[in-house]
Parts: C-alpha cells; structure tokens; sequence
C-alpha cells in the first residue's frame, strides 16, 4: 500500500499521473472555492466556526468525486 502512494506521489509530482494536469488543477480550484463560499456563505448565519467549518468540509469533500469523475490517468 505504501509502494502504491509513494509510486503514485512521484508520478503526480513528475506530472506524469493524470493526461491533462490543467483539469485536474481546475477542479480542485473549484471545490476549494465552492467550499470556501459555503463557509463564508454560512458564518453569516450566525453558527460557531467549527460547526461551519465541519458542514463545508463535508460538502466539500462530497462533491469532489463529483468534479474528478471524468479524468483520465496517463
């Protein structure tokens, strides 16, 4: 299982993992920003930062399969 992170870690960071490393650098920009609009989106709700930040971190992170769902690896 290491092997497998570590051979992936290298190809990423070699830009040799996914066939176009523009998309990938796309999508994860739009989450981050999705996620971060939740976040601000909701403080003015008047919640405790923590909760906001637990609600927008699991939105955020359940759309992410949503945005990868088309790359393709090299």
């Amino acid at each position: 299982m290491f092997e497998l992170a570590k051979n992936s870690a290298t190809l990423f960071l070699q830009g040799r993992l996914f066939k176009d490393l523009g998309a990938v650098v796309r999508m994860a920009i739009i989450g981050v920003v999705i996620t971060a609009a939740i976040l601000v989106g909701m403080s003015f709700a008047g919640l405790p930062l923590w909760i906001n930040a637990v609600i927008a971190g699991f939105i955020g992170g359940a759309i992410q399969p949503y945005l990868f769902k088309d790359l393709k690896y090299a």
